[in-house]
C-alpha cells in the first residue's frame, strides 16, 4: 500500500468579487515509503498548493477542494480528517521545510526554544528533555558549535544554516514523509549542495520518504527516484527521473531540460577601457576601543583591481558575503571605499550626478526594486525626470515605450503597476529603467536568481541581444555558476572579499587553478 496516495485532486481559489477558480486541476500521484518524488514547474504551475493541501494548510474558505478530491495517508483520508487529527499528523507524521526559513522562524525566539516546542507538542516530554532532544538534532544536521547556537536567534545564522535548523524541526519527531518545498532555491552552490546531500542521508537513515519541489529540474534530478512534471495546474508528466531527463515526452519537460543550455559567447570587445579599479576596499567597522578607534574590521571588499573594455561581460562569482554584491554597489559609488574607481578614465568621485548616470544597475529582487505606488511609466521615466529636465513629457514618454518595446513589453503597460506582472516581466521593467538613460556599464546584481528556469533564460537571451544592440559593457554578479557560464567573457572568482581567481570563461571551467573555483564549479555541475 503507498504511504501517501492523491486522487483526483482539484484545489480552487476565489478571489474577491469572483467566483472560484482552479489552481490545480484533478492531478493524481502516489508516495511509496522511502521514495523521493520530485515536484517541479513554474511559479504558479500548483506545486506549493499541493503540498499544503495534504496537511490542510490552504486557507480557507478562500481555498476550497473539489468534491471528488482523495487524498489518503496511510490509508486515512485527509480531506475528512478534523483539526486535532491534522494538529498531530503536521510536524508529527509528516513534516514541512518552507521555503524562507527566516520568515518561517520566529525572530523572537531562540532556536532551541522553536525546536523544542515541536518535541514537547508531539512526544510530551519535559522542556529539559526537548531541549537536549534539539542538541541532537542539529548535531544530526551538521549545525557546527550546536550547543551555541541553540541560544542563537534566526537572524544570528547563515542561510544555510537557518535551513538546517528548518531540517531539524521538520525531522525531529522522525516523521514518515518530509516535504521539503524550494529548499534549496536562495541558497548558493555550495550550500545547495550541502543541504541536499544531508536530506539523502537522512533520508536513508531515517527511512523517510520525501516530496521535494522545485523550479529547477538540474536540482531534482540529484535527489529524486521519480518526478512529476506540473504546467498551470495540472500534471503534464510523469516518469522516473533517468526516462524524464533521458526520454522527455512533453514539450514543456523538454524547455525545462533545455533551459540551462550553454548560449554561444561572442561579444564585440572593443580595446578601449569603461572601468579601472585599483586596490579598491571596502571595510565596515565591526568592533571600537571606548575612545572610538576601530579595533576590528569586516573586509567586504579586499584590495581588489579589475579592468574591464567596452562590450566585455565580466562575471564575478562567489558564495554569499564573498563581497560581489559590495564590489558592484562601490562601482556606482553606493558605500563608502579606500582606493580608485575610473570610468572611461574619470575618478567617479570627480564626476557630476548626470556624469555617474552612464552606469545603473540591475537588482536581484524586482519586486522590492520597483515602488508599488507607481505605474511602469512613472518608474521607468524617473531617470529622465532627474537627469534631463529639459525634455517635454512627450519625448519621455516616447523614450519610455521605446525601451519597454526593447525588453519585451508594450506601451498597453504604461499604466500598469508592478504587482500586475509576473517576475520575469518585472525584471524586464527594471531592465527598462536601466537602460531608458543609455548607460554604456550595467552592474546585473543576481538579475535571475528570484526567476524561475525558463524564466530565467528568457533574460539572459534578452541580455545578451541589448547588449548586442547597444555595444553595452556588463558586470554580472551571480552566485549560480551556469549562468556566469551562459553570459561572461571573463570571470572573476570571488572569497571572503578577495578575487582568488581571474580568468576566460573557457578557462575557468575548463582548467580552474583553485581549489574553491573546483569546488564551486563541481557543485553546480
Amino acid at each position: 500500500m503507498a504511504l501517501l496516495k492523491v486522487n483526483n485532486l482539484t484545489i480552487c481559489f476565489k478571489k474577491e468579487n469572483q467566483d472560484y477558480s482552479k489552481v490545480v486541476d484533478n492531478i493524481s500521484f502516489k508516495l511509496q515509503k522511502g521514495e523521493v518524488l520530485g515536484i517541479v514547474g513554474e511559479s504558479g504551475s500548483g506545486k506549493s498548493v499541493t503540498a499544503l493541501s495534504i496537511l490542510g494548510l490552504l486557507p480557507y474558505p478562500k481555498a476550497k477542494l473539489g468534491k471528488n478530491s482523495s487524498i489518503k495517508f496511510m490509508g486515512k483520508e485527509l480531506t475528512q480528517a478534523s483539526e486535532a487529527e491534522l494538529m498531530n499528523i503536521r510536524g508529527g507524521k509528516v513534516g514541512f521545510i518552507f521555503q524562507e526559513p527566516l520568515s518561517s522562524l520566529n525572530p523572537l525566539h531562540k532556536i532551541g526554544k522553536q525546536i523544542a516546542e515541536t518535541i514537547i507538542i508531539h512526544q510530551n516530554v519535559s522542556k529539559k528533555t526537548a531541549l537536549r532532544k534539539a542538541l541532537k538534532l542539529l548535531l544530526m544536521v551538521g549545525i557546527k558549535q550546536a550547543r551555541k547556537r541553540l541560544n542563537a536567534y534566526p537572524h544570528e545564522l547563515s542561510g544555510g544554516q537557518r535551513q538546517r535548523v528548518m531540517i531539524a524541526m521538520a525531522i525531529a519527531n522522525h516523521p514518515d514523509i518530509l516535504i521539503a518545498d524550494e529548499p534549496t532555491t536562495a541558497l548558493d552552490v555550495t550550500v545547495q549542495k550541502q543541504i541536499i546531500e544531508l536530506l539523502q542521508h537522512l533520508q536513508k537513515k531515517l527511512n523517510m520518504a520525501i516530496i521535494f519541489i522545485s523550479h529547477d529540474l538540474q536540482v531534482i534530478k540529484k535527489i529524486a527516484d521519480r518526478v512529476c512534471v506540473m504546467k498551470s495546474g495540472k500534471i503534464v508528466e510523469e516518469s522516473s527521473t533517468q526516462e524524464i531527463f533521458l526520454h522527455p515526452q512533453n514539450s514543456y519537460t523538454k524547455t525545462l531540460i533545455n533551459s540551462h543550455n550553454t548560449m554561444n559567447i561572442n561579444n564585440n570587445i572593443s580595446k578601449d577601457n569603461i572601468l579601472k579599479i585599483e586596490d579598491l576596499r571596502v571595510w565596515y567597522p565591526l568592533k571600537k576601543s571606548f575612545w572610538g578607534k576601530c579595533l576590528e574590521y569586516v573586509k567586504a571588499v579586499d584590495g581588489v583591481s579589475l579592468n574591464i573594455n567596452s562590450g566585455q561581460t565580466l562575471g564575478i562569482v562567489g558564495e554569499s558575503g564573498s563581497g560581489k554584491s559590495t564590489l558592484g554597489q562601490a562601482v556606482l559609488g553606493l558605500n563608502k571605499y579606500q582606493g580608485n574607481i575610473f570610468i572611461k578614465g574619470q575618478n567617479i568621485n570627480d564626476l557630476k550626478p548626470k556624469q555617474r548616470s552612464n552606469v545603473q544597475i540591475v537588482f536581484q529582487d524586482p519586486y522590492n526594486a520597483l515602488n508599488p505606488r507607481m505605474n511602469i511609466e512613472q518608474i521607468v521615466r524617473e531617470g529622465l525626470d532627474i537627469h534631463h529636465k529639459e525634455l517635454s513629457y512627450q519625448e519621455k514618454r516616447k523614450m519610455v515605450i521605446n525601451v519597454l518595446q526593447e525588453v519585451g513589453l508594450s506601451e498597453k503597460d504604461l499604466e500598469k503597476y508592478p504587482h500586475e506582472f509576473s517576475g520575469g516581466q518585472r525584471q524586464r521593467i527594471a531592465i527598462a529603467r536601466a537602460l531608458i538613460l543609455k548607460p554604456s556599464l550595467l552592474v546585473l546584481d543576481e538579475p535571475t536568481s528570484a526567476l524561475d528556469v525558463t524564466i530565467q533564460a528568457q533574460v539572459l537571451k534578452l541580455l545578451k541581444k541589448i547588449q548586442t544592440e547597444r555595444h553595452l559593457t556588463y558586470i554580472f554578479i551571480s552566485h549560480d555558476m551556469q549562468a556566469i557560464k551562459n553570459m561572461a567573457d571573463t570571470i572573476a572568482v570571488m572569497k571572503d572579499g578577495k578575487i582568488v581567481e581571474l580568468n576566460s570563461n573557457e578557462n575557468i571551467f575548463n582548467h580552474p587553478q583553485k581549489e574553491y573555483t573546483k569546488n564551486l564549479i563541481a557543485a553546480a555541475f
